[in-house]
């Protein structure tokens, strides 16, 4: 058995070596037929072209270094308030699922059913087209002013592309949170609702500090696939004119020709970024299970 086991893994690696050499052999084969070879020098060239999201200072006499730079940033900027808003609105969506109130648990319902049905795409060019150009010119509480040129909240200009995004983004990604958590949520014995019941514990604070806590060893490894998932699906962005990594790749490709070099970048900023959420995740996990541990 031993020895069919190492046989298995040793076909195993020569396979995934064989697939690696014919990656390395079609990309040689291509390089030699642009005839431009592999390098990075164009990066120090000007981008030539505008930018109209952006949250540094920038003009189309940079280089494309800073134009990805700043599409890098722009990624950053909508991915980040995305894992934040989306993570509020699933957990909201989640406990929802699981109350007593028996209007709130159907609309709960309702909304994740409907949202993980419709894809992405169609969902941000909703909230492009219908929802954010559609947008009346008007002030909201003194605070908030609308348009359809984009929302000014308390001091912050934000573009119609940037708010689609983010919108299509949270309300996507947050119905999936949502099972998540309730399925966390019903991963806790009844008991412990019994027990803070019996305390006097309202339903609210008793699923904040009691069940909450516990239901998050099962919540967080499910929850990590989602915040990869959200990262990725950003790059869908360009369907509504947003600025973001992909966007700036992509018109940097179509002008430079360098197709190749391009995705390289592309590829591992991503890995980069997914590696990040992935490390920060698995600490707050192991944090987590430490806790519960001591606890027990």
């Amino acid at each position: 058995m031993r020895r069919h086991r190492l046989l298995l893994q040793l076909g195993l690696a020569l396979l995934l070596l064989a697939l690696i050499a014919l990656l390395i052999n079609n990309l040689t084969v291509n390089l030699i037929r642009t005839g431009l070879g592999l390098g990075f020098g164009w990066l120090g060239r000007p981008a030539g072209f505008a930018l109209a999201e952006t949250s540094l200072r920038y003009a189309p006499s940079d280089s494309y270094l800073w134009a990805l730079t700043i599409g890098w940033l722009n990624s950053l900027k909508v991915i980040l308030a995305g894992l934040v808003l989306a993570t509020l609105l699933g957990v909201a969506a989640g406990a929802a699922r699981n109350s007593g109130n028996r209007l709130l648990r159907s609309l709960a319902g309702t909304y994740v059913a409907l949202i993980r049905q419709v894809p992405l795409l169609l969902q941000l060019l909703f909230w492009y087209f219908v929802a954010f150009l559609g947008l009346p010119s008007m002030p909201v509480g003194g605070l908030i002013q609308l348009s359809n040129q984009g929302i000014q909240l308390l001091g912050l200009n934000l573009s119609v592309e940037f708010c689609a995004v983010l919108t299509g983004l949270t309300v996507f990604t947050g119905a999936s949170i949502a099972e998540i958590v309730r399925g966390g949520i019903n991963a806790v014995p009844r008991g412990q609702w019994e027990a803070f019941r019996s305390l006097g514990l309202n339903e609210g604070l008793g699923l904040r500090r009691i069940v909450l806590p516990q239901a998050l060893p099962a919540i967080l490894p499910a929850l990590t696939s989602q915040y990869l998932n959200l990262a990725k699906n950003s790059t869908l962005a360009i369907a509504v004119g947003y600025a973001d990594l992909y966007a700036v790749s992509d018109t940097t490709i179509t002008q430079t020709g360098r197709a190749i070099e391009g995705f390289l970048l592309l590829l591992f900023s991503f890995l980069l970024l997914n590696l990040l959420i992935s490390s920060g995740m698995a600490a707050l996990n192991g944090a987590v299970l430490s806790r519960v541990r001591r606890s027990r």
